[in-house]
């Protein structure tokens, strides 16, 4: 059986701090006897923050040299411990009649914890996510759609995309439309009453769609209203849920930022298939998508830079700033002017020194 190490360690628990050796207790700082100051010193130890009484007891002569398993002392100057050894039996010193509210206390810090770490852009991200669902659903319906009216009408077979809407408004009124052939006969009615439900399936997924964008575009600018000002609601509010909320995105850095959204073709570089991706989302922003292919990359790199900044000011509470639209619709243009041989070289507009 190995031998018990004799090394001195602080155990923090919910009713105190204690410094123990070799398996006893040598010195106590009980936290005070009400639900109270339980509450705050459970309050304190998930914020990663110090109780009075571990400071009072890390500054008693017999704690010099002392370690701990909690690196919430790292920053008093206790050493991490990583001792495996057991530690003592504390209950005797839980207060009387104390295990009765430990229950209570537990409950309220975790109603607590979930209120302060709650994000009201999850409804953001969920919209998000059901606008997506749904164009994926209105894809397969519309495809399904198409074929089934061109069973009495084939010149449907082949029609275009922005056609499907009328397709299902004249399917759903129970109209075959004038590209119908007169002589091929239509379905059974009760077929035909089938067709007319699932053209309204069609056109009611599309109006909740429509609703989601709209509802998106007035939710978005309140939450977020520095990047809905640089790049518009819809495209924030892509960027926010695939980032996990308007916090995380906001400690995103912009090279990451940039590619968010192109992890597929991330990966795929990684595995030496394919080169580095330019852009991911932001590949959406009308500056980026209606650029020559050559100047997308850099119109990105400049796009990122500002939404990091707008990002930041959205998750510390800031007011809108517009200068970031200026500034960089202004690098926009100087993009633009680049000529082609410097793009295929990798060099840009020779930039202004900063004097000093």
């Amino acid at each position: 059986m190995p031998p018990k190490s004799s090394h001195r360690e602080v155990v923090t628990t919910w009713y105190g701090a204690f410094l123990v050796e070799g398996g006893r207790v040598v010195a106590t700082a009980a936290f005070p006897s009400d639900p109270a100051a339980w509450a705050d010193r459970m309050r304190r130890r998930r914020a990663g923050e110090v109780a009075p009484e571990e400071v009072e007891l890390l500054r008693r002569p017999e704690s010099a040299g002392v370690a701990s398993r909690d690196r919430r002392l790292v920053a008093l100057g206790v050493a991490v411990s990583v001792d495996p050894t057991t530690l003592p039996d504390l209950t005797p010193y839980e207060p009387d009649a104390a295990r009765a509210t430990l229950r209570t206390l537990g409950l309220d810090d975790a109603t607590r914890a979930l209120h302060d770490a709650w994000d009201p852009a999850i409804h953001l991200e969920e919209a998000v996510r059901a606008t997506e669902d749904l164009d994926g659903m209105l894809n397969l319906l519309g495809e399904r759609l198409v074929s089934w009216g061109s069973r009495d009408a084939p010149q449907l077979a082949d029609v275009p995309e922005e056609k499907v809407r009328g397709i299902a408004r004249s399917l759903a009124e129970g109209r075959r439309g004038e590209s119908s052939t007169p002589d091929l006969p239509g379905p059974d009615p009760d077929l035909e009453l089938a067709r007319r439900t699932f053209a309204d399936l069609y056109r009611s997924a599309e109006a909740s769609r429509a609703a989601l964008e709209r509802a998106l575009e007035v939710a978005v600018p309140r939450r977020a209203p520095n990047l809905s000002a640089l790049l518009g609601p819809l495209l924030a509010a892509r960027l926010i849920a695939k980032a996990g909320g308007v916090a995380r995105l906001g400690r995103l850095p912009a090279s990451t930022l940039q590619v968010l959204g192109a992890e597929r073709a991330f990966f795929e570089h990684l595995r030496g298939r394919a080169p580095p991706p330019r852009h991911g989302l932001l590949f959406l922003h009308p500056t980026i998508q209606g650029a020559p292919k050559r100047l997308r990359g850099k119109l990105a790199r400049a796009l990122a830079g500002k939404a990091a900044i707008a990002a930041r000011r959205d998750m510390v509470g800031a007011a809108a700033a517009e200068g970031l639209s200026k500034q960089y619709a202004a690098r926009a243009a100087e993009i633009r002017t680049i000529p082609a041989k410097e793009h295929r070289r990798g060099r840009g507009p020779p930039r202004a020194t900063r004097s000093t």
